[in-house]
């Protein structure tokens, strides 16, 4: 084995990723923690966890001289970075190698040749690589920048120097909004990498974003594995990727993976790489970046060529050599990712406990890389990734509807989730024909994100149904492990003296409540939803689906059901409802007050755009705050007068706190 053990300096599922590889492969593996992950999987799953500090990365995951400390006394022989934190982090990645430990990613060297944005284009340019037609200097001056952005034409994008995942990058279409944005981008950049220096370059309209997967050995060979289309964005995050590219011709396909390993050879890579490209609607094709290090979309290729990205690193790292001959690929691959989050309101990041968490069973063309279980806490410190689903078929078509099998197998509850945005979108249209931009989801969100419809009658039976066979098992298991567990009285088989039995059942869906009135006698029920009566017969569990003969018409919905809850699917979208008493008297609720603007979530206040007194308009921008690695600004809710300030720039704030007080409407 290349390794006897190895120190993972990451977290959540790229921990666990390595830890299972290395395991395989009989490598020891250490863990790294902060305060927020004590309790976390990857530090359960390694064979040693070891404390750096504080809940905040940079208290933790960010201190490169605490993680090799700690690598060195635990006995380590390398340190795997996983990807963000310091995996791009050219003086952690020489501070590895000066310790006498392996880096299992590319050279400092390499890296800064890529750090820099603007130094990539210059060498790529020179390496006969197409780039984009754009400005690379250092003069950052406001003025420059501004004749610079002038001189491309709009539209342009603004784009962070050292930055990547979508952080510090903004369109900009006319000159008058440049320097808004070019400031936004700075202060994000700054925030997120540390530099603020920004590159500028042409904005290709209804763009494809392409990457191909590199890797590169120490004895001067560097190959390709195919390519990942990521077209389907928001806000520059990648919403779905896939392999291979349903959009190029094996030309294409050919040129962009010469193009890109001549990319890495231009720098002397070595390991797993990605060099990222824009394709044009005619198929003309321009370097992005080369991400130095594992991408999180690395599954898809490990689907369609059936290789172990990990172990090729952890070989390649300890100096074995890679294949010579070319890589087979077999099917198509998708992956998505589950986010705690509400894209209701804009996809914002969402932390807590997860109270339930129900994945599908892994398969042959299944897969879910995962670093959470039911009962762990999202953080507020970290990404809010829950898990990666990735699925694997013959083609296309049939990779699109396992992934939609796979999504209705899917139940997150505690924080929000993307679940059902997921499958909305890979219904929609521009997915199924592959014909979606980089940008048509900012442009045509709402085509998503459509208000659902409201349940039908017959689906407000079938929960009704669903919460009678549940309540009837919970009581069964708990007479079978009573004295008893013969007796007719611990029977919940709807059994009455005298007649058929009457129960009421309300379910909440949205903010729609439901009243279902149920007349049952043995296996037969009448079902009054408002005016209408549904008849229902021969209800059973097959599976995890719930079988049932409504008004004579055999239905199979998938279920899941508790105490508190019930949720059904059809195959195309899914209904959750809300079990409550019968018999509740629920007061009016109240409007939000206007007057006050609350944190969204906890995050740290970064810029004020108001002092007390100032006036605004509704929807003026108040503050800025910082979360889970994005930006949020908070606007005002209404006109008014600012009366009282109570956070400050610096400040780290929680959930619902008060942030600015607006003078009352008089």
């Amino acid at each position: 084995m290349p390794f006897s053990t190895v120190l993972i300096a990451n977290r959540g599922e790229i921990a666990c990723r390595v830890i299972r590889t290395c395991r395989r492969l009989g490598i020891r593996t250490i863990a790294v923690y902060s305060d927020a992950d004590a309790d976390a999987q990857h530090a359960r799953l390694a064979d040693l966890a070891v404390p750096i500090g504080g809940s905040a990365p940079r208290d933790s995951y960010l201190r490169g001289d605490v993680i090799i400390a700690a690598a060195l006394a635990s006995g380590a022989q390398a340190i795997h970075p996983g990807y963000g934190f310091l995996s791009e982090n050219a003086d952690f990645a020489d501070a590895v190698t000066a310790a006498g430990l392996v880096f299992i990613g590319p050279s400092g060297a390499s890296m800064r040749k890529m750090g820099s944005k603007a130094g990539a284009k210059d060498l790529m340019a020179a390496a006969n690589v197409p780039v984009v037609p754009g400005y690379t200097g250092e003069d950052q001056d406001a003025a420059r920048l501004q004749r610079e952005a002038d001189r491309i034409g709009y539209p342009l994008m603004i784009k962070a120097a050292h930055g990547g995942g979508g952080k510090g990058m903004r369109i900009v279409r006319t000159s008058s909004e440049f320097a808004a944005a070019l400031q936004s981008c700075q202060r994000e950049a700054a925030n997120a990498f540390g530099r603020d220096r920004v590159l500028l370059e042409r904005y290709v309209e209804t763009p494809r974003h392409i990457e191909i997967q590199i890797f590169g050995d120490r004895h001067g060979q560097v190959i390709h594995l195919g390519e990942r289309e990521c077209s389907a964005q928001r806000r520059y995050q990648k919403v779905i990727e896939e392999s291979p590219s349903p959009f190029l011709t094996s030309e294409t396909r050919a040129a962009m993976g010469a193009a890109a390993v001549a990319a890495g050879k231009a720098i002397d890579y070595v390991n797993a790489g990605t060099v990222e490209f824009i394709v044009g609607p005619a198929g003309d094709f321009y370097f992005m970046e080369i991400n130095t290090r594992l991408q999180v979309e690395h599954p898809v290729t490990e689907m369609v060529t059936g290789l172990d990205l990990v172990e090729w690193q952890l070989r390649v790292a300890a100096g074995q050599t890679l294949p010579r001959a070319s890589v087979a690929h077999e099917g198509h691959a998708i992956e998505v990712r589950l986010y705690a989050e509400d894209p209701d309101a804009g996809f914002l990041p969402g932390s807590g406990r997860i109270q339930r968490l129900r994945l599908p069973a892994q398969t042959d063309g299944v897969r879910i890389d995962s670093g959470v279980i039911e009962g762990d806490v999202v953080s507020v410190f970290y990404d809010p990734m829950i898990a990666k689903l990735i699925v694997h078929a013959a083609d296309r078509p049939q990779a699109l509807a396992r992934l939609g099998d796979a999504l209705a197998e899917c139940r997150i509850e505690g924080p929000k989730s993307n679940i059902e945005f997921l499958e909305a979108l890979i219904r929609h249209p521009k997915v199924i024909d592959a014909s979606i931009d980089t940008g048509y989801l900012d442009r045509h969100l709402d085509q998503v994100l459509q208000t659902p419809p409201a349940p039908s009658s017959e689906l407000l039976a079938a929960a009704a149904i669903a919460c009678v066979l549940a309540d009837r098992d919970a009581v069964h298991a708990e007479a079978l492990d009573g004295a008893e567990p013969d007796s007719p009285w611990t029977l919940a088989d709807s059994w009455r003296l005298g007649g058929a039995g009457h129960r009421l059942l309300v379910l909440r869906e949205r903010e729609q409540h439901h009243e279902v009135q149920l007349r049952s006698s043995q296996a037969q029920y009448q079902i009054q939803i408002g005016e209408t009566l549904h008849e229902v017969r021969d209800a059973c569990w097959v599976a995890n689906r719930l079988s049932l003969r409504l008004d004579g018409q055999l239905l199979a919905l998938r279920c899941q059901v508790d105490t508190t809850h019930v949720q059904l699917h059809d195959g195309q979208r899914r209904w959750r409802f809300e079990r409550l008493p019968a018999f509740q008297f629920e007061g009016q609720l109240g409007r939000e007050d206007s007057d006050r603007v609350k944190a969204p979530m906890p995050g740290r206040i970064v810029l004020l755009r108001v002092q007390v007194g100032d006036s605004v308009a509704e929807g003026d921008e108040l503050m800025v705050m910082e979360a889970m690695k994005m930006e949020l600004t908070l606007r005002a809710p209404r006109a008014g007068v600012v009366e009282s300030l109570q956070a400050q720039a610096g400040d780290f704030v929680e959930a619902d706190a008060v942030l600015i007080k607006l003078e009352p409407v008089t």
